[in-house]
């Protein structure tokens, strides 16, 4: 019990040198002990746990107001048989109408009526993310969307079928290839916002 007691009486002496320390050295330099206290205590405060801050949503970091926006309903699909009607092995597996292959990444690749979106439009889709037109179906007639997704899975899971407002950030020419899409995907600006999209991509 006497050894608490010294232990303990040995601490308040050592605390109330530490502060009267501290004190002198902020009246002399006028410098804000707290500057060099704080980073200290914070790194070996144990009492709350460390938590990231939360990546920024494409939805918040622009004015989505100022492009045209269409009403559409959009559905899930995968490169699969379930959707396509191709397996793997088929020699036209996972390649879309426009030559570049199926992606879902920052710029995913989607289907659409081409009469309403041509290949290469770009739309923002809520929820979805930057889609690039660059398939059709025969069942995709006026605004409907086909957002590709890796699998049956993570159509269920992440998107289903819903009526969303999308936006038109650039309309397309017909035409998209695989650099274009590359290039739109390594954009240094928007790269703070492709891990919430890649996700479920295979590497």
């Amino acid at each position: 019990m006497s050894k608490l007691k010294n232990w303990t009486k040995r601490f308040a002496l050592v605390c109330l040198f530490i502060m009267a320390l501290a004190a002198t050295f902020q009246s002399i330099s006028g410098v804000n002990v707290k500057s060099f206290i704080l980073p200290f205590a914070s790194a070996i405060s144990f009492s709350k746990p460390v938590s990231a801050e939360a990546p920024p949503l494409l939805e918040d970091a622009f004015d989505w107001s100022k492009y045209p926006k269409h009403t559409v309903t959009a559905t899930g699909y995968t490169a699969g048989y379930e959707s396509t009607g191709k397996s793997q092995g088929h020699p036209e597996y996972g390649i879309t109408f426009s030559g570049v292959k199926v992606k879902r990444d920052l710029f995913s690749t989607i289907a659409a009526d081409l009469n309403v979106f041509p290949i290469g439009t770009i739309l923002f889709i809520p929820g979805y993310g930057y889609g690039v037109v660059a398939d059709k179906g025969g069942a995709i007639k006026g605004n409907e969307l086909d957002l590709y997704y890796e699998t049956v899975e993570d159509v269920y899971k992440q998107w289903g079928k819903k009526q969303v407002v999308v936006y038109v950030v650039q309309k397309g020419n017909g035409h998209l290839t695989e650099d274009q899409l590359q290039t739109l995907n390594n954009d240094k600006s928007l790269q703070v916002f492709r891990q919430q999209y890649t996700s479920s991509e295979k590497r």
